[in-house]
């Protein structure tokens, strides 16, 4: 016996209109904001004292957090893996997931990690377990995931995500957006102070070791250096650095990983820093103390490429490593037996890490010069046919891309990278903290 045909339509749309929920359950369990946490389940990592030299090989690029885990960033995930000086990457020891926002910048301090994403929103995560500590909403990120494949872009270098030390001795972290700049507590997540900016005519230098925030102002014609005060926000200086043209670039250096609490600044007309040749940077180019008040000239940091290494700026011409008083830019030592396309990767307390032509990773008393240490920086049958790219030194470890020669910054990233692995991570010894 059949159904009568006024109620097969009923049956008919009833049924159109169940498959038709399910479909749009099914759409927003897919696409509706997300978000993914998987904390530690084992014992911690523990703290480890590797030996001097290289570690491993790795896909990401990891960032030491703690002294015991290493965090990595792809598009929508930051994630831990421990102990430190593993080889290789391991089964995440705890991992945060977001969706759709993508990840724009991951920054560490104490046992603390914040990430910053693509809507605006920070999530702090707790190093130990990988639990959340706290969100907090925050000006809207410039761009989403830029890190490329290794993602050292985000975890060493974020742009416009910084730590900084307070007044107080408290750690904050301060976010620049596009139309905002935020100062947020570490400890606790609160907002202690938002201000608008000008749009499309600003960009994030780094903060400084005197507790402010600079910025490159482009707004109202010749550019101006600006400084806030991290704890409050407000504008302290605005300094117009003698000499400069209409367009320069402002290069912090001294600093701590993520362009923070930075020591000093170089600030050179557009095209000179890079020019590659020492007359035109010299020429083109001038180095500053940020330590305190109003910079100060720092006739040591004057040539592009130089290192603020504690109270010398090292940088190799040459062939030779070099390293001036920052203030004064009377040379302090010299070393000529580095060799050829010996260049200067960067600095922690304590220690100045350079790399030579034949690809040795060597360290050196930023005060004497003395060397404290030189290995091969390779693993396994890499080869030394490589350029090295993005670079991070803290704790006692020095990490680096390493990329395809020619460099090609416009190719995909088979074409960019030198290999399946490019990132190399090393241990250069704890004395290196000073």
């Amino acid at each position: 016996m059949g159904i009568p045909k006024g109620r097969r339509w009923i049956v008919g749309t009833v049924a159109g209109l169940l498959v038709a929920g399910l479909s749009a359950v099914t759409v927003y369990r897919v696409l509706a904001p997300a978000e993914v946490v998987t904390v530690a389940r084992g014992e911690r990592p523990p703290a480890v004292d590797p030996e001097v030299g290289p570690i491993g090989r790795f896909a990401t690029a990891p960032l030491i957090v703690d002294g015991r885990v290493r965090v990595y960033a792809t598009t929508r995930q930051v994630w831990a893996d421990g102990p430190v000086d593993d080889r290789q990457r391991n089964t995440p020891y705890w991992s945060y997931r977001r969706w759709p926002a993508q990840l724009s910048g991951v920054v560490a301090a104490g046992t603390t990690v914040v990430s910053r994403w693509s809507d605006g929103r920070l999530v702090a995560l707790d190093a130990d377990t990988g639990r959340v500590t706290w969100q907090a909403d925050a000006p809207t990120a410039p761009e989403g995931y830029t890190g490329r494949r290794t993602g050292a872009g985000t975890v060493w270098h974020p742009d416009g995500l910084h730590t900084a030390t307070a007044p107080d001795g408290g750690t904050m972290v301060v976010a620049v957006g596009d139309r905002q700049v935020q100062g947020t507590d570490l400890a606790s997540g609160r907002r202690l102070w938002r201000v608008d900016v000008e749009p499309g005519c600003r960009t994030a230098v780094g903060t400084t070791v005197a507790g402010r925030l600079a910025t490159l102002d482009r707004c109202t014609g010749d550019p101006v250096v600006e400084f806030r005060d991290v704890a409050t926000g407000a504008v302290t200086e605005r300094w117009s650095p003698p000499g400069a043209g209409a367009e320069v670039t402002v290069t912090p250096t001294g600093c701590a990983t993520a362009r923070s609490n930075c020591g000093g600044l170089h600030i050179a007309e557009t095209g000179t820093a890079d020019s590659g040749s020492a007359v035109a940077a010299r020429q083109g180019g001038r180095g500053w103390l940020v330590d305190k008040g109003t910079p100060v000239a720092a006739l040591g940091l004057d040539r592009a490429g130089t290192v603020l290494a504690g109270e010398v700026g090292v940088t190799a011409e040459d062939g030779v490593v070099v390293a001036r008083s920052a203030r004064t830019g009377d040379e302090v030592w010299r070393r000529a037996d580095l060799g050829p396309g010996s260049v200067v990767l960067a600095a922690q307390p304590g220690a100045v890490h350079l790399l030579t032509g034949e690809r040795d990773l060597v360290t050196l008393d930023p005060v004497s010069g003395v060397e404290r240490s030189r290995f091969r920086f390779t693993v396994g049958r890499d080869g030394t046919d490589w350029a090295p790219g993005l670079g991070y030194a803290a704790d006692g470890y020095v990490g680096l891309e390493r990329l395809r020669t020619p460099v090609d910054p416009a190719g995909d990233d088979q074409r960019y990278f030198a290999m399946a692995e490019p990132v190399v991570l090393a241990a250069v010894g704890r004395g290196a903290e000073g």
